[in-house]
């Protein structure tokens, strides 16, 4: 395949490449890590007039501490992430799911922005931030502002972000001492996309989950948070009645999407069993029986 004829700029600064968002509108296209942009531009899914390169821009690279918080830069790869002591440290979910994103060689140039400002629905990292309750920062030429995860997963592919800003930055609370996570997915081959899949984040006493978040994700449009399922669960002893209960309860969260992946019957089966293995796994890890 070969794409199709576009005009590329390689950004200078930040707000040389808000500057170019702004002049060409939904015909500009960020270039950073490049793993999903490169395949639709060769296929042609993606037709473009400018291409906006913005790999030289170290502002947004790089992983830090600020109190209680973890701050990623947008443009700092997948590589970076998985092997940032920081992140092992304070943020053992994205550790725990870093493995599961593509493969090495996919990881070595995509970015952690680059996922999240895509939203693509089997992507690891939306769900991971959602999980954690992280702020996704955006830039436009009009200054930043900040969007909590929650508000800023749309539908498929479709984000908070407008069409001439960036995402500078991700914000995410680092893990509490009380708290204990989970990541679980589904895929005909490690490494490949998702079918199914659940980050689990929350406190847990004994057997008993007392404040539980979990965030499904490949089987909807967008990285869902289970409400239903949520509320069976918290305040709740971890047996086969409440796992019952939180099961049929995630029937009203998910409307799973029929693809050649598998059904919408088959991926509601699966995101029930990854949430019975998530909290078996939340459970043991807080020390209790399961």
């Amino acid at each position: 395949m070969k794409a199709p004829k576009f005009s590329y700029t390689r950004a200078t600064s930040v707000e040389h490449a808000l500057e170019l968002l702004d002049k060409h509108g939904d015909e500009g296209r960020i270039l950073a890590g490049g793993q999903s942009l490169m395949p639709t531009l060769n296929m042609r899914l993606s037709q473009p007039e400018m291409l906006i390169d913005i790999n030289g821009l170290n502002d947004l690279k790089g992983i830090s501490l600020d109190g209680d918080t973890v701050c990623i830069g947008a443009l700092t790869r997948h590589v970076e992430v998985m092997n940032s002591d920081i992140v092992t440290e304070h943020l053992p979910l994205i550790a725990e799911a870093m493995p599961h994103v593509a493969h090495v060689a996919i990881r070595n140039r995509g970015t952690i922005g680059g996922s999240v400002a895509l939203a693509d629905p089997a992507a690891e990292m939306p769900a991971c931030i959602l999980a954690l309750g992280a702020t996704l920062v955006v830039q436009g030429s009009a200054g930043k502002r900040e969007i909590p995860a929650e508000e800023f997963f749309h539908g498929l592919y479709e984000t908070a972000r407008a069409e001439n800003e960036l995402l500078v930055q991700i914000r995410i609370p680092s893990q509490k001492a009380d708290k204990v996570s989970v990541f679980l997915e589904l895929a005909r081959r490690h490494g490949d996309f998702a079918i199914a899949g659940i980050a689990a984040y929350g406190s847990v006493s004994g057997d008993t989950v007392n404040d539980m978040r979990l965030v499904y994700f490949a089987s909807e449009d967008k990285p869902t948070i289970g409400t239903n399922a949520i509320a069976a669960l918290n305040g709740k002893t971890w047996s086969d009645e409440t796992k019952e209960a939180v099961n049929t309860a995630l029937e009203g969260d998910l409307e799973p999407m029929t693809n050649l992946h598998g059904s919408a019957a088959m991926k509601l089966h699966l995101q029930k069993v990854l949430t019975g293995r998530a909290m078996d796994a939340a459970v043991a890890r807080a020390g209790g029986a399961a």
